[in-house]
C-alpha cells in the first residue's frame, strides 16, 4: 500500500474489519453488509488482497437478502472469473436462481454438485431449503431425515426439523428432534423452553408435567427467559385445575404456579419502573 494516504489505508482496513467480524460472529445484518461491501468492492477493490473474494461471496448473499441482484450479480461473475468449476460458486449460482424462484434451474444445479460429491452438506441444504419455499413440507422431512442418517450431529439440521414437524403438528418426532438437541446441548435453555412447549401442546398430564419440569429447567438456565416462565405458570396451572391429580399434586402445582406468577409480576413492576 505505498504511496496511499493514510486515511484512505485507515478506512479501508476499517471496513475489511467490519465484514470480517460481521462474518466471524455470523450476523445477519445484510443491509448494512451491502452498504459497507459494496463501497468496498467499488472504491478499495485493488487493496484487499485475497480477501477480496471471501468479501465478494459475503455481499452477495447480503445483496440476495436485500433483493440487489444487480450486486449480487456483479460479485457472482468475479467470483466465477476466478473459481472456474468450484462447488462453492455453484452453489452460489443456485442460491441466486433461487431468489429469483427459478427453482428447477437452482435444483439441476444442486443434483450436479451432488453427483460429483454425495458428501456436499450445503447443496442437499439449499435443496431442502426450496423444498420448504416452495411449500412441499412432507418431501423437505423426509429429505432431510435422510440427510441425518448420514450426518447425525448437525445440530442446525435437528432443529429444523424439528420445526417441521410443529408446522406439521407432528408433535411427537417434533420431541424427539428437541431431544436429541438437549442431549448435546444441555445448557441451552432455548431448547428446554421449545421441548417444553411441545409437551404442553400435547397435552394430558404427563406431557403437562414434563413441560413444567422443562419450563423450570430453562429458567433455571436462563432466569430472564419470560416465556419459560408464563409457561411454567400455565403448565402448573392446568395441573392443579386436572381432576386426575391427588391432592398432593394438585397443590404441588398451585404452589409453583403462584410462585411463577409472583414472579411475572414483579417482572412487569421492574419494566414498567424503568420506562418511567
Amino acid at each position: 500500500m505505498e504511496g496511499l494516504p493514510l486515511n484512505l489505508i485507515d478506512v479501508t482496513s476499517e471496513m475489511r474489519d467490519k465484514l470480517r467480524k460481521w462474518r466471524e460472529e455470523n450476523y445477519r445484518n445484510s443491509e448494512q453488509i451491502v452498504d459497507v461491501g459494496e463501497e468496498l468492492i467499488n472504491e478499495h477493490a485493488s487493496k484487499l488482497g485475497d480477501d477480496i473474494w471471501i468479501i465478494y461471496e459475503q455481499v452477495m448473499i447480503a445483496a440476495l437478502d436485500c433483493s440487489r441482484d444487480d450486486l449480487a450479480l456483479t460479485c457472482l461473475q468475479e467470483l466465477r472469473r476466478q473459481f472456474q468449476g468450484s462447488h462453492r460458486v455453484k452453489r452460489l449460482t443456485g442460491m441466486r436462481l433461487e431468489s429469483l424462484e427459478r427453482y428447477d434451474d437452482a435444483f439441476k444445479i444442486y443434483d450436479a454438485i451432488l453427483q460429483d460429491d454425495a458428501t456436499n452438506t450445503a447443496a442437499r441444504k439449499r435443496k431442502i431449503a426450496i423444498l420448504k419455499a416452495q411449500g412441499k413440507s412432507t418431501e423437505a422431512i423426509r429429505e432431510l431425515n435422510e440427510y441425518l442418517e448420514q450426518f447425525v450431529g448437525d445440530q442446525e439440521a435437528w432443529h429444523e426439523l424439528a420445526e417441521l414437524y410443529i408446522n406439521e403438528h407432528d408433535y411427537a418426532k417434533a420431541a424427539f428432534c428437541l431431544e436429541e438437541l438437549m442431549m448435546t446441548n444441555p445448557h441451552n435453555h432455548l431448547f428446554c423452553e421449545q421441548y417444553a412447549e411441545v409437551k404442553y401442546t400435547q397435552g394430558g398430564t404427563e406431557n403437562l408435567e414434563l413441560s413444567r419440569k422443562y419450563f423450570a429447567q430453562a429458567l433455571k438456565l436462563n432466569n430472564r427467559n419470560m416465556r419459560a416462565l408464563f409457561g411454567l405458570y400455565m403448565a402448573a396451572s392446568h395441573i392443579a385445575a386436572s381432576p386426575k391429580v391427588s391432592a398432593k399434586v394438585k397443590k404441588d402445582n398451585m404452589k409453583y404456579a403462584a410462585w411463577a406468577a409472583n414472579q411475572i409480576n414483579r417482572a412487569y413492576q421492574v419494566s414498567h419502573f424503568r420506562r418511567c
